[in-house]
């Protein structure tokens, strides 16, 4: 089955539609059905065959290439949405709602107009809805997001320097834990894993699987090894490098020395705890 990919915002998800027989190219603007009416996408995966889980489902087909008059409808909806954010805001004041208005997006017809906000708990926005679809004469639709979302739909810089991976090129998010910035070296201290939305940054599942990998192989600090020197217990790993600082007790004198894993012969495991919470506090995950 012949398949293209198309996202509809910068980021985002890519949806996989039929392209009817028709030859479309990376970025060209198409018209497509989805479960928000008609909507104006762009192509990144142009035709292929499609393959992997959920290949063998029916499609729904690209309606059309957009066209001049499709290109400048969307930009004049979107031009609107800088007045319709601020009149929203007032409303919102207005209405006494604790509520974070974040984005406002028009659908491709302007037939609808979402409004994304965050907030601490469930908020009755119903006669906001009312006030609201009075004032701009069409359906008004609200969503409540969470952090990370709306640091991906906001934007901005990491500590890296670099623009949010979110907000980049991160398609959707994957699970993020402490145990990983632990099992990586990294400080726990929360100013240094979170990231602009308070959560823990993403980049710490980038190597996950690679650190896994090398602690299956690594044994932990605390261990008790064999050495070509004789018996001691590792005082600190170099997990990357494959090499690990054993500490030898003479009576009441302590050396060090350091050995590649490949030199050593675990004697007794160290214990390890599961839950690396217990060792920070005020990270949210």
């Amino acid at each position: 089955m012949e398949i293209i990919g198309v996202r509809f915002s910068k980021a985002g998800k890519i949806y996989h539609f039929s392209p009817g027989g028709e030859k479309f190219n990376a970025d060209d603007k198409i018209i497509v059905e989805t479960v928000r009416g008609l909507e104006m996408g762009t192509v990144v995966l142009d035709n292929r065959e499609g393959s992997g889980p959920g290949a063998d489902k029916p499609l729904k087909p690209v309606i059309r290439r957009a066209s001049n008059d499709d290109i400048s409808k969307a930009a004049y909806f979107k031009t609107k949405e800088s007045a319709t954010f601020k009149t929203a805001l007032e409303k919102i004041t207005e209405h006494n709602l604790d509520m974070k208005l974040v984005d406002v997006e028009y659908t491709f017809d302007g037939s609808k107009i979402l409004f994304y906000f965050t907030a601490e708990g469930r908020v009755d926005f119903r006669e906001l809805v009312r006030t609201l679809a009075g004032v701009f004469r069409t359906r008004i639709e609200f969503r409540q997001i969470g952090v990370r979302d709306e640091a991906k739909q906001m934007g901005g810089y990491g500590v890296c320097g670099r623009h949010l991976c979110c907000s980049s090129f991160l398609e959707e998010f994957h699970p993020v834990s402490v145990k990983m910035a632990k099992e990586q070296g990294l400080s726990l201290n929360p100013t240094k894993i979170s990231g602009v939305c308070g959560r823990l940054m993403c980049c710490l599942q980038y190597e996950q699987e690679t650190y896994e990998e090398l602690w299956k192989v690594t044994p932990r600090a605390g261990s008790v090894v064999k050495t070509p020197d004789g018996n001691g217990v590792i005082a600190d790993v170099s997990v990357l490098k494959g090499m690990v600082r054993v500490r030898f007790t003479d009576g009441d004198t302590v050396s060090f020395k350091s050995y590649n894993i490949s030199e050593l012969t675990v004697i007794k495991k160290a214990v390890v705890k599961d839950d690396a919470k217990d060792d920070v506090k005020g990270i949210k995950e």
